[in-house]
């Protein structure tokens, strides 16, 4: 199960009284949680919807399982939802409430538990803690995410073609939380349909370039268009959205030889980390030079 499962199982009420909602991309927990919200009125969101950090010091566990057990009076029908974010940072007490709640459930109240993971892995101790939740993984494998793409599109009643997608990914790489945003900026063109060509010229702007262009350069070993390209794109990319859309690239196109590629990905998971680290262009910038020369 992934988020359209998880959107399944919003469709059919949460019937379960505990949930566990995990993912390695923050994004995918916030993007499942705006789903619950969406389905209760706004007139109602203070009676029936709490949300709670688990990295606050001053989360009162008590005050969240009292609200769990007590009967909505607003919104006949409706139960209530209470939503912990940030479970993977649970103190032993916070979880050892939720194991008591979970035992003897309100009949009136959903419990989200939303869990961080790294490498979207679930901790065998999370599990083992919370194992009276249903968990729901909520990554998107690789090979889902062109349909993730045009599914999210459609339900701002926007249609985008195969080659519209195909490229919007070239151009962005896999991270949804970044292409999430961009389809909502091409929501507000208020085009109904778009074709690659009406998105390339939506993101290539008076630059002219993007990132199928570098990766292209880079790929002929044109150091000098590499490089007029790169000039192009610093100033309009953020470097972790440029280095996605390149990894992207070279996946659905890879080098010929197994060596070359394995090398490729060397530089790019080096590049990673050091941009996560710096903050800073030049491993961006270093991670070109190695290209060309592999």
């Amino acid at each position: 199960m992934s988020m359209r499962g998880f959107l399944s199982e919003l469709q059919k009420g949460l019937k379960s009284p505990v949930y566990l909602l995990y993912a390695g991309d923050p994004f995918l927990l916030k993007e499942a949680l705006f789903s619950v919200k969406r389905t209760i009125p706004e007139t109602e969101l203070d009676f029936l919807y709490s949300l709670f950090d688990a990295e606050s010091l001053e989360m009162p566990i008590g005050r969240i399982m009292d609200i769990l057990y007590e009967v909505p009076f607003f919104g006949a029908g409706r139960r209530r939802v209470a939503a912990i974010d940030n479970c993977q940072r649970l103190s032993d007490e916070g979880l050892s409430a939720i194991r008591h709640y979970a035992s003897k459930p309100s009949p009136d109240s959903v419990l989200l538990l939303l869990y961080q993971t790294e490498k979207g892995r679930l901790k065998k101790s999370a599990k083992e803690a919370l194992h009276a939740a249903r968990p729901i993984p909520l990554d998107i494998r690789e090979q889902e995410i062109p349909l993730w793409v045009k599914e999210k599109a459609s339900s701002m009643g926007l249609v985008l073609t195969a080659s519209a997608v195909d490229y919007l990914l070239g151009v962005m790489g896999p991270d949804v939380g970044l292409l999430s945003s961009e389809i909502e900026k091409l929501w507000h063109t208020g085009r109904q349909r778009l074709d690659k060509p009406d998105i390339e010229a939506l993101i290539k702007g008076s630059g002219g370039y993007d990132a199928f262009d570098l990766t292209k350069a880079l790929m002929a070993k044109d150091a000098g268009r590499v490089f007029e390209i790169y000039s192009s794109l610093r100033d309009t990319v953020v470097p972790q959205d440029l280095l996605g859309a390149i990894n992207w690239q070279y996946t659905k196109t890879p080098p010929p030889d197994i060596r070359t590629l394995d090398r490729v990905f060397e530089i790019l998971n080096e590049t990673d980390i050091r941009l996560k680290s710096s903050g800073s262009y030049y491993p961006l910038e270093d991670m070109l030079f190695k290209l060309l020369r592999v």
